[in-house]
């Protein structure tokens, strides 16, 4: 098939593609290979599309002490190349094909806000945020817990533009993971879990969380801290913590899983990952052997 017309937009800075965006609206084009497919089965129809590959100052990624920042421009594989971030770099090697990820960006997917996608889990989980620009107004920074409005539907406003995302860095002594099931390695997850936990010197659990895609319309985030008892991690009982998980998802079944499997792959998910982001964990803080 064959996209709606459209008038096609091609500015070559940033405050081009704000005034543009400001003017007519629009879709944002960036890696296209969520919006493009839309087009053409017109699920999506607008009457002019923003092409931002010409920006080159959005193309960026930036490591510091307190976390990763990727620019729009920034491709799933770039991202996955520069090893920037655990988490990041484990939910990327799931994403689609190399050729998906070649041209995808990671602002992208955020903005798109597919509840079965790993991004969205991966901010969420990490606290992270993504960065919103309009001309004449400055940017402003939403939180991942307000940026996920519901399906297909982030807190992006008309006339606005996703700059960049902000993934934080955890505390010395986390570990992190990412388990999926797919029908096909590269199709959408059935349902997904990734991990973060973090452990005291005393390799005693200080933080659980997990973030859940395929089982509710935005990723949904459950910290299972208390569900810990800030127990040593070997001696957890993570199939009784998984429970709390379970109840705070609210999957629904369609053509490819019914909802009861889909609660059941959360819980075996969430136990697995969460086994081994503590295991990561371990090894993170345990400390180096003596060197003489």
């Amino acid at each position: 098939m064959k996209p709606p017309p459209f008038t096609y937009h091609a500015p070559r800075d940033l405050g081009e593609a704000l005034e543009t965006l400001a003017g007519v609206g629009g879709k944002v084009l960036a890696g296209g290979q969520s919006l493009i497919p839309m087009l053409n089965m017109r699920l999506a129809a607008p009457e002019h599309l923003v092409d931002i590959n010409r920006v080159a100052a959005l193309a960026t990624l930036e490591a510091a002490p307190e976390g990763v920042t990727v620019g729009a421009l920034a491709r799933h594989a770039q991202v996955a190349r520069a090893d920037a971030h655990p988490l990041l770099g484990q939910a990327l090697r799931l994403v689609a094909h190399p050729v998906i990820r070649n041209r995808g960006t990671v602002v992208g997917s955020l903005v798109h806000a597919d509840p079965a996608a790993e991004l969205p889990a991966v901010l969420a989980v990490l606290g992270g945020s993504v960065r919103l620009a309009r001309h004449g107004q400055g940017e402003r920074d939403v939180p991942a817990e307000e940026f996920f409005v519901g399906p297909m539907e982030s807190a992006v406003r008309p006339g606005e533009l996703a700059v960049s995302a902000f993934f934080p860095v955890l505390p010395a002594g986390s570990g992190t993971a990412f388990r999926e099931v797919a029908r096909r390695h590269g199709d959408y997850a059935l349902a997904g879990v990734c991990a973060a936990v973090t452990l005291d010197e005393d390799l005693h659990v200080a933080s659980a969380r997990v973030a859940c895609i395929g089982v509710g319309p935005v990723p949904v985030v459950a910290d299972v801290t208390t569900e810990c008892d800030r127990r040593p991690a070997s001696t957890v009982d993570w199939a009784a913590v998984t429970r709390a998980v379970q109840e705070a998802t609210e999957p629904e079944g369609d053509i490819h899983a019914s909802a009861a499997y889909r609660l059941h792959l959360v819980g075996v998910l969430a136990e697995q990952a969460l086994k081994d982001a503590a295991r990561a964990a371990a090894q993170e803080a345990a400390p180096s052997p003596a060197t003489g």
